[in-house]
């Protein structure tokens, strides 16, 4: 009999899940508050403009490729990458370094800069290679029971761990300069923390950007979530956009499917939460109800940091100018501090800038550019009333990028504008408290730590996205449903199918 499964969400965690399942004879309908697809993965259109709300970095594409495959779809049929041989380049007060895929000329980049410091970058790289093999299974694997940790995967893992190491102290073995630790280690804002609190194993975050590369898909990231949703349907899978769950459907522990805005009740034999974990945790389910991941507990864990985000539709092309660039503030260690610690506004941001037009026509009328800035700021239990604050923050961050960058003029050449603050994170969006990167990766939060993806509390529910194991950031997120999918299907019976070898088998068997 065909089982059905109705997943909340249709952010990227939720869209592969749904992709997966559909393709092995699930019966999926995925239902979304919002009338788009893809959550903090989605398009912003406006005017002509087209800009990712999100993710703007794709990365390790062998990931969404694998599953893509056990779909029984080819990924390439549905994005056209582009690979950025200069990944990004990053601004600091008083050096400019250009970081490259290319691991020739990028060692020759840090050894015009800061010279004797190229054979640590070798290092470095040769070591988190073995780092990168000995933690993925620990990415790919399920982890919520305690004696998880004694298999012999995790066993191997643990002297590369990095334990008792920040991510900071674990680059200090490798660079003596400050700037070039630095441009090895600010990927821990991918997970919305601090260099100096992220767990030294995330090392592996700069190294896949080093070793796999970075990609820009024509259309902007959000083509992922858009690919992901067509394979669903073309599965006879459904997703019902503008069509909000209000509560899940509880009797004695047991989920039996869903409540929606209009009152309407739709059963389910599983129902997979693809939300914001928090926002869902206090918004889907009656207070009372849970006992490990109440409200108030909920409250006392650590979140991410948030992000201020200016969405321009700019009336001329900065050809000149790399796809991604990143401004350090002149203190970074302090603005670190200010957005994870103190949480106070910070009057020198460090910037990020995706210039896409460089790469992508498609994205801006022609002659025009896109241009998407974010500035990491504290979380709202911060406090700060961004009614009163955003329009003196987003005249300071332009200020800094027309100083620091070649965006100049950029005030007289704005056709479009939109500003995404914490506030309309965690109002229009539905983030918990604005961390837009999860809850945090602290060790206390990671692995059995982490909110698991058989949900714990409750029978017939699972957890995909940021919010479970293995953590946030695209493709761990992808990573999650394919956990999640292998448990579903080990549970019926099943095997998710094994990923090809080569393009010749994958060619052959599609």
């Amino acid at each position: 009999m065909q089982k059905n499964v109705i997943v909340i969400g249709a952010g990227p965690g939720g869209l592969a899940a749904a992709m997966l399942l559909a393709s092995h004879g699930y019966k999926v309908d995925v239902y979304e508050k919002q009338g788009y697809v893809g959550g903090r993965n989605s398009a912003i259109k406006m005017s002509g403009y087209t800009f990712d709300m999100g993710p703007t970095f794709l990365s390790m594409p062998q990931i969404f490729e694998e599953l893509f495959q056990a779909a029984n779809r080819n990924a390439h049929d549905y994005m056209d990458l582009k690979r950025l041989n200069l990944m990004y380049e990053l601004i600091f007060d008083d050096a400019q370094i250009q970081m490259t895929d290319n691991h020739k000329k990028m060692k020759e980049e840090i050894e015009r800069l800061y010279p004797g410091n190229g054979e640590g970058y070798e290092r470095f790289m040769k070591d988190t290679e073995a780092k990168m093999a000995a933690l993925l299974p620990l990415l790919q694997g399920e982890m919520d029971r305690f004696h998880h940790y004694l298999k012999p995967e995790t066993i191997r893992a643990l002297p590369h761990l990095s334990l008792g190491k920040t991510l900071y102290d674990v680059l200090g073995k490798y660079f003596t300069d400050e700037k070039l630790k630095l441009a090895f280690t600010f990927q821990s804002k991918y997970l919305g923390m601090s260099p100096w609190e992220c767990p030294g194993a995330f090392s592996i975050l700069s190294f896949m950007e080093h070793a796999y590369g970075i990609f820009h898909p024509i259309g902007g990231v959000n083509q992922l979530s858009q690919a992901m949703a067509k394979v669903v349907e073309e599965h006879q899978g459904h997703i019902h956009l503008n069509q909000g769950v209000q509560k899940l459907w509880i009797e004695n522990k047991r989920v039996k499917g869903i409540i929606l805005e209009n009152g309407e009740r739709i059963g389910a034999d599983d129902v997979i939460i693809n939300g914001d974990f928090a926002h869902a945790m206090t918004n889907l389910i009656d207070e009372g109800t849970l006992k490990k991941y109440a409200v108030k507990k909920l409250e006392k864990k650590k979140y991410s940091c948030s992000t201020f985000m200016i969405y321009l539709g700019i009336d001329k092309q900065y050809k000149d100018l790399p796809h991604h660039t990143i401004v350090f503030a002149e203190d970074y260690k302090k603005n670190v501090e200010e957005i994870t610690k103190t949480l106070a506004l910070s009057e020198d941001p460090s910037i990020y800038i995706q210039n896409p037009g460089v790469t992508d026509p498609t994205l801006a009328p022609e002659g025009k550019s896109a241009l998407y800035i974010l500035a990491p700021v504290p979380n709202n239990f911060s406090g700060i009333n961004w009614d009163e604050k955003q329009k003196d923050f987003r005249d300071a961050v332009l200020k800094i990028v027309e100083k620091k960058t070649g965006f100049k003029d950029l005030e007289s050449h704005i056709e479009v504008e939109k500003i995404i603050s914490p506030k309309q994170w965690e109002e229009d969006v539905l983030v918990y408290k604005g961390a837009t990167f999860n809850l945090g990766h602290q060790l206390t939060q990671m692995m059995v730590l982490r909110p698991h993806n058989k949900f714990e509390e409750l029978e017939n529910c699972w957890l995909v996205g940021g919010g479970t194991h293995p953590g946030s950031g695209l493709p761990t997120i992808l990573e999650s449903s394919r956990i999640t999918t292998k448990l579903i299907l080990k549970r019926d019976g099943q095997l998710l199918n094994e990923p090809f070898k080569t393009m010749k088998e994958m060619e052959s068997a599609l």
